[in-house]
């Protein structure tokens, strides 16, 4: 996962961006073939959906990659993936909130000569962490 980052420091208000860049091994799709016995198997993985635990007791659940964040965009929200952390981190352990974001990987799969084919699904969870500040201003 691209975002958020490990050594990125976040505020309360401000929105996140999250996102995967993609390629076969982060998001699909992935394609692999197996023979055995005059039998192929060929199966392609992609990633229908990532739910992100954000560590402050919210879930977001996005259908794609998500949009790398770009600085011209300032204070916007995401358009297909993103959160807004509503309290600091610095009460929890370690002052970062703790999250996961889980892929869940679609796999369809044929055997041509079995006149046979499926799909199912598999989950890969990769965690993270967030700082997450206040700003003060005083006028």
């Amino acid at each position: 996962m691209a975002s958020p980052r490990a050594a990125g420091t976040y505020v309360v208000g401000m929105p996140m961006w999250m996102w995967a860049a993609p390629s076969a091994t982060t998001f699909g799709p992935a394609t692999a073939s197996a023979t055995a016995g005059g039998v192929t198997v060929t199966a392609t993985a992609r990633v229908t959906r990532v739910r992100w635990a954000m560590g402050d007791g919210t879930t977001v659940t996005c259908r794609g990659p998500g949009t790398p964040y770009r600085q011209s965009w300032g204070k916007a929200m995401s358009p297909d993936c993103g959160h807004l952390y509503e309290r600091p981190s610095y009460e929890q352990p370690g002052g970062r909130f703790k999250g996961t974001a889980t892929a869940a990987w679609t796999v369809t799969w044929t055997a041509p000569a079995l006149n046979d084919g499926g799909t199912f699904t598999e989950t890969r969870t990769t965690p993270f962490t967030a700082a997450v500040h206040e700003v003060q201003v005083v006028n």
